[in-house]
């Protein structure tokens, strides 16, 4: 199910294309100090950077990221922004003509949005999250859970540009970082006509949070060797760099963990593709497999 297309880790004297936007002015000065990686991806993952990215005032753009071969959105098979249902806050449940319960350790994931454009709160955008369940698994499309949607819906932002997701924490799968899918709608008419999002990225996930999820609950067993075999550098999304996609998070397996980001949302004609990623496959679906390799998820 993964993907194996593991690049080098950087080179700590070199800016990533990313850092380097921070210092040209797209990024704000507070996010330029998370700019630096150390040389352990996974301690750089869980500290400052965290920080900044989910705290900053005036945070920058974040990334345009590939959907992967699973969005759900009509780009690439089924489209679950058309279903009524699909507007919701817990998404760990199935909904419309299908049931079911995604099992796995409680996530609670808050977005604030920061409209750059108008250099005010995302107010009134609406947000598509979905991502893997315990067993690394999309629903609609990976064998075992075709027949459930769950771990898919949208929110619309509050005043202060806000969204909140109950959810489980997503696995870790073969040659992937764990991560978040996401799309940003101008509004919710938008969102539930399944097209034109403004911004699709991805949410990296703190490796000390990771491993404390992976070794409390025995139904992420395939987590924790799939982790050992990536890192954020390697990661072929992540890997030309993550400050602005890494997200805080607090909290405890047993009281349920607590994911938070600030995601600053651009014009969708400055939008800046990632350097990594699958471009679209010949039937116009993004992330769609490249030749020679399986797409990015």
């Amino acid at each position: 199910m993964g993907e194996h297309d593991l690049g080098l880790g950087h080179d700590l004297r070199v800016l990533s294309r990313r850092r380097a936007l921070r210092f040209l002015g797209v990024a704000g000065v507070a996010a330029a100090a998370a700019g630096c990686a150390t040389t352990d991806d996974r301690t750089d993952a869980s500290t400052s950077s965290a920080t900044t990215s989910a705290s900053a005032e005036t945070p920058a753009a974040a990334p345009q990221e590939t959907a992967g071969p699973y969005p759900g959105d009509g780009s690439n098979g089924p489209n679950v922004l058309i279903e009524s249902g699909v507007v919701r806050s817990d998404i760990t449940t199935s909904f419309g003509t299908y049931s079911g319960t995604a099992q796995g350790v409680p996530m609670t994931l808050t977005l604030n949005l920061r409209d750059l454009v108008e250099n005010a709160a995302g107010t009134g955008m609406a947000v598509y999250v979905w991502h893997c369940d315990r067993e690394g698994r999309y629903s609609l499309y990976t064998d075992g859970a075709t027949e459930q949607n769950y771990l898919r819906g949208v929110q619309v932002a509050d005043d202060n540009g806000t969204v909140r997701f109950t959810s489980i924490f997503p696995a870790c799968y073969a040659g992937r970082w764990p991560h978040i899918h996401f799309e940003v709608y101008d509004s919710l008419s938008t969102a539930v006509a399944g097209d034109n999002a403004r911004l699709t990225s991805q949410i990296a996930l703190p490796q000390d949070a990771c491993t404390s999820v992976f070794d409390a609950d025995p139904g992420y067993t395939n987590s924790t060797r799939n982790m050992s075999g990536v890192t954020l550098s390697s990661d072929n999304v992540f890997g030309d760099g993550w400050d602005a996609e890494l997200a805080t998070v607090t909290g405890t397996p047993t009281t349920g963990m607590s994911v938070a980001l600030t995601v600053g949302v651009a014009a969708k004609s400055q939008n800046t593709q990632s350097g990594n990623g699958a471009p679209p496959s010949g039937n116009g679906a993004p992330g769609g497999p490249p030749p020679g390799g399986p797409a990015p998820r």
